[in-house]
C-alpha cells in the first residue's frame, strides 16, 4: 500500500424527469440493487460528458480524440510537416508498423473507436517523416507516449495488441437512484401548422410516447492519483489532471433527451476525499433504499450517505483530506465544510502536490 494516493468523489443529485441514458428500446436506462429497481446512468454517458467538457476547456493539442479516422489524424499531422510523399500511406504504414491491423486502421464501417492523443499523432507523424521504416518497438513507443490527460484518466483498449493499451487510473460508477424509481410516459400529440383548407386532415398529425423517470442520483468515482502522476510525468500535472476532472464530473451532465426535459442540473452535494491506502464506494448506504419524505430525497440520502461514511471509516486509515460542499455533509467524523466547489479544487489541487513531493 506505500505510496498510493486516492482520490474519492461521492456526489447526491436530483434530476428532474428526464432520460439521461437510455437502452436499446429507447426506456430510461434502470438496476435493482437492494432488491429494487432504480435509476441508472451508465459510467460510460458520464465519462463522455466529462470529455465533452475537457474538448471545451482543454487546449485541443491536449486532448485525446476517440475516432475510427486515425490514419487520417497521423496524415493530417504528416501535412503539418510539409511531408511531400504520400501522406495517407505513409500514416497507413506507421501504424500497422505498431501492431494494428487492416481493419482498426482503415476507418471501414466495421473498424473499433480507438482513442489517442493529437500529441501521439505528432509523435506518429515524426517518426514517419524521420524513419520511414522505424521498428514495432520503437513506433509502439511513440504511440504510447505523451498521453492526453483524458486519456490516462480512462485509458485505451487494444483488442488485438495488449502492448497499446494505456491502464486507465480513473474509475466511474454507474451512478443509480438512491431510492426506488418508476418509469412514467409522456404521452405528446403535434399538429400540422400548415393544414389543408379544408381540414380534411383535422385531429393531430403526430402522437407518440416518451419514457421518463426522475431521481436522487448517487455519482461516484475514483482516481489512482500515483498512476496518474507517472503517466503524465510530474505530480504538477497528475494534481492539475485531478482539479479537472472534480470540476468536470461535479458540473456535467449527459445529454440525453435533454432538448426534451432541459434536466441539467448541479449537485447537491459534493464529498471528496484523499486517501493513502485504498478506494471505497459508499453506495451501501442505499442498499435500503431511501424512503420519500416530507423534505424529499436529497436529506435523508445525505443523513445515509453520512452514515455509511462514518462506519467504513472504521476499516480503513484516515484520509489525508476530506472535504464538502454543504452543511448535509457535516456529520462525517473529520470532514470541513467549504462554501464552494471551487474551494474543494484549490485545496484538493495543493493537498496532492504536496502528497505527491
Amino acid at each position: 500500500m506505500k505510496n498510493r494516493l486516492y482520490a474519492d468523489i461521492h456526489i447526491l443529485q436530483t434530476v428532474p424527469p428526464s432520460c439521461i441514458n437510455r437502452d436499446d428500446t429507447g426506456s430510461p436506462k434502470t438496476a435493482v440493487y437492494g432488491g429494487s429497481t432504480r435509476a441508472r446512468v451508465s459510467s460510460q454517458a458520464w465519462k463522455k460528458a466529462v470529455r465533452d467538457v475537457f474538448r471545451d476547456t482543454l487546449p485541443e493539442e491536449a486532448s485525446g480524440v476517440r475516432t475510427k479516422r486515425i490514419q487520417a489524424m497521423v496524415a493530417d499531422e504528416l501535412k503539418a510537416l510539409n511531408y511531400d510523399g504520400d501522406a495517407e500511406g505513409a500514416a497507413k504504414k506507421i501504424l500497422m508498423g505498431a501492431g494494428l491491423d487492416e481493419k482498426t486502421v482503415s476507418a471501414g464501417s466495421n473498424a473499433p473507436l480507438f482513442f489517442m492523443s493529437r500529441a501521439q499523432a505528432k509523435n506518429l507523424a515524426k517518426l514517419s517523416a524521420d524513419t520511414p521504416d522505424a521498428d514495432k518497438k520503437a513506433v509502439q513507443s511513440a504511440l504510447n507516449a505523451s498521453p492526453s490527460i483524458d486519456l490516462a484518466l480512462f485509458g485505451r483498449m487494444v483488442a488485438d495488441n495488449v502492448n497499446l493499451n494505456i491502464d486507465a487510473s480513473c474509475q466511474v460508477a454507474h451512478s443509480i437512484s438512491t431510492h426506488k424509481v418508476t418509469n412514467e410516459y409522456d404521452y405528446f400529440t403535434a399538429v400540422d401548422d400548415f393544414p389543408p383548407e379544408d381540414k380534411s386532415d383535422a385531429g393531430a398529425a403526430m402522437i407518440g410516447t416518451v419514457e421518463y423517470n426522475s431521481s436522487t442520483l448517487y455519482r461516484y468515482a475514483t482516481i489512482a492519483v500515483h498512476d496518474l502522476c507517472k503517466q503524465l510525468g510530474s505530480a504538477d500535472m497528475a494534481a492539475q489532471a485531478v482539479r479537472m476532472f472534480v470540476n468536470a464530473f461535479a458540473r456535467s451532465m449527459p445529454t440525453g433527451k435533454i432538448n426534451t426535459f432541459a434536466n441539467r442540473t448541479l449537485p447537491d452535494t459534493i464529498y471528496v476525499v484523499l486517501r493513502p491506502d485504498q478506494p471505497f464506494n459508499l453506495v451501501g448506504a442505499f442498499e435500503r433504499p431511501v424512503r420519500q419524505s416530507e423534505t424529499g430525497y436529497v436529506e435523508p440520502s445525505a443523513a445515509a450517505l453520512v452514515k455509511q461514511a462514518n462506519n467504513a471509516g472504521k476499516w480503513v486509515a484516515q484520509p489525508l483530506l476530506s472535504l464538502a460542499v454543504s452543511a448535509l455533509m457535516s456529520g462525517i467524523t473529520g470532514v470541513s465544510i467549504v462554501d464552494s466547489l471551487d474551494a474543494i479544487l484549490i485545496r484538493l489541487e495543493n493537498e496532492i502536490k504536496g502528497a505527491l513531493s
